[in-house]
């Protein structure tokens, strides 16, 4: 059993290693560390170890349910939190006040309930729209060729003339596992595409700045495409029990 002590060390070691694996990938393509946000993904862990990577100064946590949301917002109440898994339409209004960022907007109809309950609140919420990059039915997002109808009725939503609303802001992707049969760059390749959608879209949506894309196991190569957000896991809670290894 580790002490509180040991286990905050930890934290702020992992957390220290990942910063610096980031920096490296920035130097690499010539980019500022400073504009890749760090997601702390705190799905599988409790609240205390939660509590110890925000002390650490990892302000962005992400949940991949409501429900995460709730329990840690209630207790982390100075921390950021995106919400990384499906939204139902039936949590929109007890969610939405406490994230930050809700990365897998995928349909026209969860668009419009976001939106109705901003606008009800009148405040402006921001969203990514999650898109599927490997065409596997049995993935969450959307494929490519609907982004741009999408962007569009956001777009149209967000000129109604009312206050507040929901904001598209860029997009989200994750990389396939990799299968034997991949080339090694498989997954670069993907957040390839994703960059060049985002950057396709912008010049008719201009706002898309942000690209979320990488967990722990693949960050490296988002960010040499261009990652804005990364989400992290696994790599953040090694070597700290209790914790999950695959979160992220």
């Amino acid at each position: 059993m580790m002490s509180d002590e040991l286990l905050r060390e930890r934290c702020r070691s992992n957390l220290a290693t990942v910063r610096g694996r980031v920096a490296d990938a920035c130097h690499r393509v010539g980019r500022e560390p400073a504009g890749v946000r760090i997601v702390g993904v705190t799905k599988y862990v409790p609240v205390g170890h939660a509590r110890l990577l925000l002390e650490a100064g990892c302000s962005d946590l992400g949940e991949s349910r409501p429900q995460g949301v709730w329990e840690k917002g209630a207790a982390l109440t100075t921390a950021r939190f995106h919400l990384i898994g499906p939204l139902q339409r039936n949590k929109v209004r007890r969610t939405l006040p406490l994230v930050d960022l809700i990365h897998t907007l995928d349909s026209l109809r969860l668009l419009e309930s976001l939106h109705a309950e901003a606008r009800l609140a009148g405040r402006t919420s921001g969203a990514l729209v999650e898109v599927n990059l490997d065409g596997d039915p049995g993935r969450s997002g959307i494929p490519p060729a609907a982004v741009a109808g999408l962007l569009d009725m956001a777009a149209a939503l967000d000129t109604a003339g009312a206050e507040g609303g929901i904001r598209i802001l860029g997009l989200m992707g994750m990389a396939s596992a990799p299968r034997p049969s991949d080339p090694a760059d498989a997954s670069r390749r993907q957040f390839a595409l994703l960059r060049a959608l985002r950057d396709q879209m912008a010049a008719h949506h201009p706002g898309l700045d942000e690209l979320s894309m990488g967990m722990s196991g693949d960050f490296e190569d988002a960010i040499l495409e261009g990652a804005t957000i990364v989400r992290i896991g696994s790599a953040l809670w090694e070597g700290m029990p209790t914790a999950a290894t695959d979160g992220g």
